[in-house]
Parts: structure tokens; sequence; C-alpha cells
């Protein structure tokens, strides 16, 4: 066998996805390998990756066995028996089967392997359905630290056999689907976490108890969606196997983009299919659900983004207080630094009651690691100085994953992201700025001069966000449909506003920092009268009838928001002059 990097080339055979093909492969093609080859085959631990098309994309099953043969014919019997299962949409398609061996393959690795590709496979546009269950990923074993090598290797070979099914590693990486998927393997923290959300679900619902709240808090990039998906599915999984102790759960958020990756999640991992409706915006979960006859438990992710005021279709006090009512056990996922809307802010002691009631039940957690930006400490504390304390200091230097730099023009900073994203490992690389210019994506006026609401910075202008979908034909529109938003190529042209990336990771943010924050006397300024986010700067009605404006504190958030976007680096320009001359004497 070929080396690469003294670490053996993995074995993989596609075969037709059916009984006379395997007999064939195992009595003929298999005979014919060499004797090592046969060995790893026939003996070793095997992972395998059934197949097939429904109308134009995939379904697919993976799965690991030491007699992966035997295994196969196993799944072949269940089709033929069984004319509701998967095993039998497989076998009346022309399906495939992918053999995938390795001679450091042990037990763990093949897990491993095996929930990767499921992560993966869920991850892919084309891939409408993963029928497997959940997966389960390894701690430490011999060999673990080959894992990402061998995995790449045999993830790279099957995409030179089709492209579709199995894209670069970078592209599944950039996609929204793959960061909030539930497959994650989790950290230690996180799996603590998971471990106490689901034992205090199961203690509530056994001692029939109602009202429950579990309160989770983290700063951005701390990995609650990661948690909050993954929990969510566990209890879905453990309904599944034991149909006796069917729990009833929800998950909710309110964000049109996050929505969208989540119920493709549901329908991927075939949640939709057995339980019908399970991802919610919060004003539809509360119309469609009665205090009456709660559901089990209720997730909600950004639940910072819940309404504590009425709005539109909402005509309750306090989305949270009405989810709580609907459920025996709710889950929240809350960062106060990204409230970003006056019907978004709490007051301080209704917040704390919440609080308070989950810190007297033990239901209270804080989740601390960061993990979305590759940022040193030093770099994660000058974001945190500028974002929280309002200060500028010493921008840190030389860190190895991480990069901040300062642009004297628009100009530069564009053409800098521009180049970052025609990297293929830098694709998601976007321009995001504060809410400082003019915008409105349901009205277009006619007799405009310029033909998209644009962010201006002198001869510089570029459309905000979800502009030039418009210009796309039916079929470009299509292939966009389930993307994010940094994750559709036309955007490389727009400008992204808080209200398309929060929740989303980019590779490199360029930030434009508007008239709206300023440099005045040694602190950052933020100046509502220079914002056009009128959610943010206009009076809020307090419960005593007072009025209350918290704008400052709102912009203060939108910036924390745009600056903790980018795993890789930040990028910024700052209109202000008095504050982009604050930077550049940072970063010397």
């Amino acid at each position: 066998m070929k080396k690469k990097t003294g670490i053996a080339q993995p074995i993989i055979r596609k075969i037709d996805d059916n009984q006379s093909a395997l007999n064939y492969f195992e009595k003929l093609s298999l005979a014919g390998e060499k004797d090592k080859v046969q060995e790893i085959i026939a003996s070793f631990p095997i992972v395998y990756l059934h197949n097939w098309k429904d109308t134009d994309d995939y379904e697919v099953y993976i799965g690991e066995s030491n007699n992966v043969l035997a295994r196969t014919r196993q799944h072949y019997d269940v089709g033929i028996k069984d004319e509701k299962s998967w095993q039998r949409k497989m076998l009346d398609s022309s399906a495939s089967l992918y053999i995938i061996g390795h001679e450091h393959f042990n037990k763990s690795m093949t897990l491993d392997i095996e929930n990767r590709l499921m992560h993966y496979l869920v991850s892919v546009p084309r891939v409408r359905k993963v029928h497997n269950l959940r997966g389960n990923p390894q701690n430490k074993y011999y060999p673990v630290e080959e894992l990402d090598t061998i995995f790449s290797t045999i993830w790279r070979e099957l995409g030179k056999d089709n492209r579709d099914l199995f894209p670069s590693e970078s592209f599944i990486k950039d996609s929204a689907v793959f960061k909030a998927s539930p497959l994650h393997k989790l950290t230690a923290e996180q799996i603590e976490a998971r471990d106490v959300i689901i034992d205090r679900v199961r203690n509530a619902l056994q001692n029939e108890q109602t009202g429950q709240i579990i309160f989770i808090e983290g700063e951005a990039g701390t990995g609650k969606t990661v948690l909050n998906s993954s929990t969510f599915y566990e209890l879905f999984c453990q309904t599944k196997e034991n149909e006796n102790q069917e729990i009833r759960c929800s998950l909710i958020v309110n964000h049109e983009e996050q929505i969208t990756v989540y119920e493709q999640i549901a329908s991927k991992l075939g949640l939709t299919d057995q339980f019908g409706e399970v991802v919610y915006k919060p004003t539809r979960f509360i119309n469609t659900h009665s205090p009456e006859n709660p559901i089990d438990v209720a997730f909600i992710d950004e639940a910072h983004l819940l309404w504590t005021q009425g709005k539109q279709s909402y005509r309750g006090d306090n989305q949270l207080q009405d989810i709580l009512e609907r459920a025996k056990v709710t889950v929240v996922m809350f960062d106060e630094n990204q409230i970003l809307t006056t019907e978004q802010v709490w007051e301080s002691e209704l917040l704390e009651e919440y609080r308070k009631q989950a810190k007297e039940t033990q239901n209270y957690l804080m989740l601390k690691k960061q993990l979305r930006m590759h940022a040193d400490q030093k770099t994660l504390d000058w974001i945190d100085a500028f974002t929280k304390d309002r200060i500028i200091q010493k921008i840190p230097k030389h860190s190895a994953n991480y990069e901040i730099r300062i642009f004297d023009s628009p100009e530069d900073l564009d053409l800098e992201i521009q180049r970052k994203a025609s990297s293929v490992q830098k694709t998601l690389s976007r321009i995001i700025a504060t809410y400082d210019w003019d915008y409105n994506s349901q009205v277009r006026q006619t007799g405009r001069l310029m033909k998209y609401w644009e962010v201006t910075i002198g001869q510089w202008h570029k459309p905000w966000n979800r502009e030039l979908e418009h210009e796309l034909g039916n079929k470009e529109k299509r292939a966009i449909r389930n993307l994010a938003w940094a994750e559709q190529p036309q955007t490389i042209g727009e400008v992204g506003s808080t209200f398309t990336i929060q929740g989303f990771d980019l590779s490199y943010a360029g930030v434009i920092l508007g008239p709206s924050v300023k440099y005045r006397e040694g602190r950052i300024v933020f100046d509502p009268e220079e914002s056009c986010n009128v959610k943010a700067v206009r009076n809020r009605t307090l419960s005593d009838g007072s009025k209350k404006k918290y704008g400052e504190i709102l912009l203060q958030h939108e910036v924390r928001v745009l600056m903790t976007r980018g795993v890789s680096g930040l990028y910024i320009y700052a209109c202000d002059e008095a504050l982009r001359k604050a930077l550049h004497e940072a970063a010397r």
C-alpha cells in the first residue's frame, strides 16, 4: 500500500447495492484482492455507506461493523420484509454501497469515522435524509491522533467518485447546517451541561412538575447552539429507542435565518417524518399550543431574541413566560450581550427573577469556553474591552490563529475581504456593518437615483444584504433557497447586518463601524442619533407605563455581535476619523 505522511491509505470499494452484486464482490472481486486487503475487509472493523437517490437528492445510511458482508445482508433481509423501512427504499432504487477499511481501524475509530460521515453528510445540500439514529463519538483511544488525517483522505477519495455527495471539506465546514448540527463531538463542558439538562428533564417529568426552567448563559461563540441542538436531538433519539417513554419536544428560535437551518436539520434526520412539526418561531409555537396541554420540553435557542412586549401577530406581554406556560420544562440559551431591539429588552428585575428561579432548582448553567474564534485570550480581552468597556487597548500582535487589522478606507477593506473569500479555505469572508444607512427590504421606491439600498461611504458603495438576490434568476434562487446569507455566493457583493449574521460564523469578518460609533475623550461613544436602526433607538414602554431609551446599550450590543463573527480574523474600518486614528495607534 502507498504511504502518505506515514499513514497507510484507506481501502475504498464501491459496488452496486444489491444481493447479487454483494455475492459477486465476496466471491470474485474480494478473492482477487491482495491478502492484506482481503484480511482488512473480511476481518477488520469496517465503515460502510449505503446511498441512493430520491428524485434528484440523495438518501444515505452510514454504519460500521466487524463483518460488513453479513451486516449488509441483514439490511437486505429487513428491506425484503418491511416495505416501510429505509432498506426497502434502498432496494427499490439504484443504490450504491461504499465499503471503507483501513489497517488502523479499530472499534473506536470506526465509530468516530461513522459519526463524522453522518455529520458531514447531513450538511451536504444534495443529501435529503440521513437514516441513522445518532452517532457515538468516542473519547481517547489509540490511534486517535490519526483520525483527522485518515478521515480527510477518505473524504477526498470519495469526492473523486461523486462530488455532489462528497463536496470539499471546506465547503462542508462553512455551511450553517454543519455548524448547528447535533452531531458535533461535544466538549467536556458541553457534555456535562447536556447530561445535567437531560437529568433535570427526566426528573421533572417523572415527578410531574410543570413550569420548570433550565437557564444556560454564555457569550457569543461558547457553543450554546450546538449544545441546544445536541440535547434536543438526544431526547428524540431516546424516544425513538424506547417508545414507552415518549418525550414531546419543540425547538424554538426567533431568527429567520436560524429557523431555516433547524428545519433542514430536523428534516434530514427524519424528525419531521416521525414527529411532525418540531421547529417553531415563538409566536407560532404560542399560538398553536395551549397551557392546558403542555409539551414536555421546549428548547429555546437565542432566547435573548424573544420579545418582552407585544408586536405584530404576537399580542402577549412576554414570549418566554408564554412558552413556560406551554411546556413542562423550558431550556433557555441566553446571552444578554446580544439583545438588539427594544422589544427584546428585559427589565432587570424580570430577567433576574428567571435566573433566580433556575438557580433555586440548580437549573442554572454557564458556558465559558470560547469555541468560535481561534483567538488567544489577549485578543479576546481586546474585543471585550472595545465592545463592553468602551475603551481601546493596545491590539495584541503575533496571534498564531487570529488576525486583527485596521484599514484606512472601505475600498481597501472590501478588496482584502474579497481576496480572502477567493481562497478555498476562507470563502465565508464577508463585509458586515452597523445599521447606519437607510434600508427597507420590503418597499422599493420608484425614482430613486440608486438601484439598491446601499452602504455609502464617499465614492464607495455596496448593497445591503438581500438586495442582490432580486437580480437572480429562478434557478439561482432555488440554488440558494436553504442557504444562510453568508453562504450565498452573490453576498460577497453585499454588506451584511446583525439581522442576517447574528448566530452565524464568518472566516474573516470585515466590520464597518458607521457614524454611530465614535471616539471622544478617550472612550468609545455609541450615538443613537447617527443610527438608522429604528428598532434599537426608539423608546421602550416599561411595565410601569414609563418610557425609556436603550439606544446606546443596544448599539453597543450590535457592535459586539459584528465583532465576534470572525473565526480567523477581524478587519475594521471606522467612519469616525478620531476612532480610526485611535485604532491605528492601538495597532502600532
